[in-house]
C-alpha cells in the first residue's frame, strides 16, 4: 500500500491527490473543488467524495486521509474554528467512514503538513524532536519526536505578554498592522523564545505561505535551536494526510472507539 489518497479539507477549498508515499510525489494533478458555503460535515462529505470519485481509476478502495482546520482526539473534533460549527464533539472518523464508505482517517492540518516535512521535507529523517509552525492567519503547529507525531499541539494559542500569541506574531497580522519584516521578527523572536524554553527542540520548521519569504525575515531571529523554511509548500496537508492514513492501518489507536469498541468514549 504505497498509494494513498490525502485530502486536505479548508476553509475555501478541498484538494486531493493520491500520493506515493515511497517518494510523497502526486501521481496525479491534484484536484480542487470549493469549500461549501456551508461547511458542515455531511456538506464536506459530498466533496470528499466526489474528490474519491475524480480519482477512482488512480486508486482502489484503500483508506484515505484527511486534513481539517481543528484537533481530532481519536477520530473525535473538540472545537473547530474554519469550518462550520457543526463539527464539534463529532465523531468524525466513523462519520467520514460511514458516509464515504472506506477507511477514513482525521488529523489536523498543521499535524499533517509537520508529518509531510519530516518524511519528506525540511525535517527529513531528523532523529529529534522537530518542531513545525504555520505562520498564516493564526500559528499552527506540529511536534514530532524521531518521526512520531505528538498530536494537537496548539502552540499558537500560547499567551505571551497578556496576549493570545498567534494574535500577536501571525502572519495575518504583520499584514495587518502594516509590520515590515524586521518589526514583524520582533515578535517572532519573543514567540520562537518561548517555545523554545517550554520544549528546548532540535530543529524549529517554519511553514505557511510567508515561508517562501524565509530568507526576509529568518536571519534577524537569535534562537540556540536551528530555524529553516519549510519545503513541502502546498503539497503538504495533502501528502500527510496520507501518511496519517498508512500510519493508523499500521499503528491502529486502541483508544479510538471506531477501532476499539471497548474503549472508553473520548471526552469533548
Amino acid at each position: 500500500m504505497s498509494i494513498i489518497l490525502g485530502i486536505d479539507v479548508g476553509g475555501s477549498g478541498i484538494k486531493g491527490a493520491p500520493v506515493d508515499l515511497e517518494t510523497g510525489e502526486f501521481t496525479a494533478d491534484r484536484f480542487r473543488i470549493p469549500t461549501p458555503a456551508k461547511s458542515n460535515p455531511k456538506n464536506v462529505a459530498k466533496v470528499i467524495a466526489k474528490i474519491i470519485d475524480h480519482f477512482a481509476d488512480e486508486l482502489d478502495d484503500g483508506p484515505v486521509g484527511l486534513t481539517i482546520p481543528a484537533p481530532v482526539k481519536h477520530g473525535v473534533v473538540p472545537f473547530i474554528a474554519n469550518l462550520h460549527k457543526s463539527w464539534v464533539g463529532v465523531e468524525a472518523k466513523k462519520f467520514f467512514q460511514d458516509e464515504l464508505g472506506r477507511s477514513a482517517t482525521l488529523v489536523n492540518d498543521a499535524d499533517a503538513a509537520g508529518l509531510a516535512e519530516v518524511h519528506f521535507g525540511a525535517a527529513k529523517g531528523h532523529p529529534g524532536l522537530v518542531i513545525l509552525t504555520t505562520l498564516g492567519t493564526g500559528i499552527g503547529c506540529a511536534m514530532i519526536y524521531r518521526g512520531v507525531l505528538i498530536p494537537n499541539a496548539e502552540l499558537g494559542h500560547l499567551e505571551l505578554d497578556g496576549h493570545d500569541a498567534e494574535k500577536r506574531a501571525a502572519s495575518s497580522v504583520k499584514d495587518k498592522e502594516g509590520l515590515s519584516y524586521e518589526e514583524w521578527a520582533v515578535r517572532l523572536q519573543r514567540y520562537y523564545s518561548h517555545v523554545e524554553m517550554l520544549f528546548s527542540p532540535d530543529l524549529f520548521v517554519v511553514g505557511g505561505g510567508v515561508s517562501k519569504d524565509a530568507d526576509k525575515f529568518l536571519h534577524y531571529l537569535d534562537l540556540r535551536t536551528p530555524i529553516v523554511p519549510a519545503m513541502m509548500r502546498n503539497r503538504a496537508g495533502i501528502v500527510g494526510a496520507a501518511l496519517a492514513a498508512k500510519d493508523a492501518v499500521d499503528h491502529p489507536d486502541p483508544l479510538d472507539p471506531v477501532v476499539n469498541p471497548e474503549a472508553n468514549a473520548p471526552v469533548v
